[in-house]
């Protein structure tokens, strides 16, 4: 069976990571980092980190979000629910205008919420690269599962100055079907922490850059609390997502994640 590939999904956003799941524990930042100076990191060590960095059992966080355009920017505040690697909900909270809008993932099935007309609708497949909430992540970013483990063929490629770090580059296999034929990660110095990741799709075109930063402490975890996605084609646009905060295996009811609470959340 060939298995499908997101975009970034399994490593950011709680419209990522929440929507991400997963039960896979984390490898740690000791176990990356237990190797000679200046040597290149663990390749499966590496990998298996970055695919678990924001994933546990469950987990429940707030989130920031802000839309650059040229026109305009604006920003909501959303909290986010999820469980496994197939339960996520994400219920936006503020501006006031936009509040109890919501997003329920089950599945690859994806609904959505509105309260100013009361109406649940099911995202169908002709709109799943449609933009989720006119930022520049699409519906399929947020059913879609992957793994960079899995899924990529990955080399070392070498040290890279521009940011300091490794430069990692990652090739879909065979049978992985998807917007990205290859990914180049820049990871930091000692292995441990994601600095700027390229996509590229089926064409070799550069399709967009996600940057990590402000590097943070959520209990036992350091990862980055926000990430800056660029699109290459639109001069201008740009979806900027920070963590304010995010809790690791978490109590979460199954029954959080159904219509009725889609519909009600608030």
């Amino acid at each position: 069976m060939k298995r499908t590939l997101v975009s970034l999904a399994a490593a950011a956003l709680v419209v990522v990571a929440a929507l991400a799941g997963g039960a896979a524990a984390p490898a740690s930042a000791a176990a990356v980092t237990a190797r000679p100076a200046g040597a290149a990191p663990d390749l499966d060590t590496l990998l298996r980190r970055l695919d678990d960095m924001y994933r546990s059992k469950s987990s429940i966080a707030t989130i920031e979000i802000t839309i650059v355009t040229p026109k305009a920017t604006r920003s909501l505040r959303a909290k986010t629910w999820s469980k496994g690697v197939d339960k996520a909900l994400i219920v936006i909270e503020a501006p006031a205008r936009e509040a109890g809008t919501a997003t329920l993932k089950v599945g690859n099935n994806l609904w959505n919420y509105l309260p100013r007309i009361a109406r649940t609708i099911r995202v169908p497949p002709s709109m799943m690269r449609g933009a989720w909430m006119g930022s520049d992540l699409t519906n399929d970013d947020l059913v879609k599962e992957s793994s960079y483990r899995e899924d990529f063929v990955s080399r070392v490629v070498g040290p890279s100055a521009a940011p300091a770090g490794w430069l990692i580059e990652m090739k879909a296999k065979p049978g992985v079907v998807g917007l990205w034929e290859r990914m180049e990660f820049v990871v930091s110095e000692d292995g441990s922490i994601p600095l700027v990741a390229r996509y590229f799709d089926r064409k070799g075109r550069l399709a967009r850059t996600m940057t990590f930063d402000e590097v943070r402490d959520f209990g036992a975890r350091r990862i980055p609390a926000r990430m800056v996605l660029v699109p290459a084609d639109e001069v201008g646009r740009r979806t900027e997502m920070r963590y304010l905060d995010i809790a690791f295996d978490v109590d979460v009811p199954d029954s959080t994640f159904s219509l009725s609470t889609l519909e009600r959340a608030r």
